[in-house]
């Protein structure tokens, strides 16, 4: 259920300045994303799993708190990533 090695790779090699850029916070943001979309497929096949429901709001929170971040220091980077990423914003 979490990225794979290669997944995580193509993620920060997208989105990151280099291949070891994984501390950038649109390599976060985009990290988080695909996790919030694996997490709610796996949500809509197993309704009743907690755990999941747990993982899935805070990872959520996780990027509300950095796209704020991002959006306090970088306005056109934010509404780029936004874009990108097809994040209703």
């Amino acid at each position: 259920m979490a990225l794979t090695k290669e997944e995580k790779a193509a993620i920060v090699g997208k989105f990151g300045a280099n291949d070891s850029d994984t501390g950038n916070t649109k390599v976060q943001v985009a990290l988080l994303t695909e996790r919030i979309k694996q997490l709610t497929a796996h949500k809509q096949r197993f309704p009743k799993d907690t755990g999941a429901s747990r993982g899935l709001l805070k990872a959520v929170g996780q990027r509300r708190k950095l796209l704020k971040y991002l959006q306090g220091r970088d306005l056109e980077l934010y509404r780029s990533l936004i874009k990108e990423l097809g994040l209703r914003k």
